[in-house]
């Protein structure tokens, strides 16, 4: 069954270039031009990924994200967002959005793009590949974490981001190692957008994100899991 991926946008054009390109690429493509109608269509589709712009009429991308995040925790998003926008660019992060365009954009980079996030979210891994440490599990087979037997809801690049650090524990890890293992490729523009997604993670996975105790910051070099 085709992958199903949702594009919200108030610009027809927009959103008629990108499904076509979404659809020739094999995906299941339905649209919505406001942040109300994509909530009635999200709930109904149930997405494996949604294509998002930030300014939109009705309810904006925020908002959006914010509503979409407490119904479907996993799904994935990627914003569309203009070069001006960079606060509501951070703001979109820290919300749990996966990754983010630039417009204009290209089709086809926004196509690899979907691609990568979605081979993210839907991997599949031996089900016996499980890193545990201080009450934290991840099961990389269920893509599932747990802590103290707890579930908790990660989006896909904040469980990889944790896997990578968890398989390694002790190791400082670089904005650009990171972003490597989620993206496939570093780009140096979107090395501090990492920050934003370890912050959401402390937020989920510590007491006291100001004090944590999973994930620990190395200076002038990024993070790392504490051992």
């Amino acid at each position: 069954m085709a992958q199903k991926i949702l594009v919200v946008d108030d610009e027809s054009e927009i959103v008629r270039v990108v499904r076509s390109y979404l659809e020739k690429a094999g995906y299941q493509v339905a649209a919505a031009g406001n942040g109300r109608d994509a909530l009635f269509a999200a709930r109904e589709m149930r997405p494996d990924l949604i294509v998002l712009d930030l300014q939109m009429p009705e309810m904006d991308g925020l908002e959006f994200t914010r509503r979409i995040r407490t119904d479907q925790p996993n799904v994935a998003i990627i914003m569309l967002t203009a070069r001006v926008e960079e606060v509501d660019r951070i703001l979109g992060l820290e919300l749990g959005a996966d990754d983010y365009m630039t417009k204009p954009f290209s089709p086809r980079e926004l196509v690899a793009r979907v691609r990568t996030v979605l081979r993210r979210s839907q991997s599949i891994q031996p089900a016996a590949e499980v890193l545990e440490h201080r009450g934290l599990v991840l099961d990389r087979g269920r893509r599932e974490v747990r802590k103290e037997g707890k579930a908790v809801d990660l989006t896909p690049t904040e469980f990889d981001l944790l896997a990578a650090l968890m398989s390694a524990p002790g190791r400082a890890f670089s904005r650009g190692d990171l972003l490597e293992t989620v993206q496939g490729v570093a780009f140096e523009a979107y090395e501090r957008t990492i920050d934003v997604h370890i912050k959401n993670l402390r937020q989920k996975l510590e007491e006291d994100p100001a004090d944590p105790v999973y994930i620990g910051t190395v200076r002038g070099i990024g993070y790392r899991f504490n051992d």
